[in-house]
């Protein structure tokens, strides 16, 4: 029996996925940096607020630490298969992405927009995080 090899490395790697995975990380930290500011947020209740805004800040070391490790792993696939573990981590930091450009070409809100910046980057990245979230679900049969 053979062993499922992970296609999500082979993209992170050979096909320059860690770009989108870590401009989406970047993202997601600013997200989460940023959450009081989220209208989203502005019109929730004051206690639930705070509780969000609390478990974004102990989110924020973790994104800090999924990046070096992507950063510290792109010369060797052996190195990038071990981040298979961080698959739902990625997923949730494409996902944010995704979401906020969306909010910022729906509703115009300047909190996404500015989230956001380069609107047409932006746009011209939607595909690339499907993509993305595709193959980095993705193992050999």
């Amino acid at each position: 029996m053979s062993e499922k090899v992970w296609i999500g490395a082979i993209f992170l790697k050979d096909e320059g996925g860690y770009e989108i995975l870590l401009k989406s990380l970047k993202h997601y930290r600013k997200r989460l940096r940023t959450i009081a500011n989220s209208p989203e947020l502005k019109d929730s209740a004051a206690m639930f607020a705070s509780v969000l805004n609390q478990q974004a800040m102990k989110t924020v070391p973790k994104i800090d630490e999924v990046i070096k490790k992507i950063q510290n792993s792109m010369d060797d696939i052996q190195t990038v298969k071990s981040l298979s573990d961080e698959i739902p981590f990625f997923e949730k930091a494409l996902r944010c992405y995704e979401s906020d450009i969306h909010k910022a070409q729906d509703t115009g809100h300047e909190y996404f927009v500015k989230l956001v910046g380069d609107m047409v980057e932006a746009k011209n990245d939607l595909e690339v995080i499907k993509n993305a979230i595709n193959k980095i679900k993705e193992y050999s049969e």
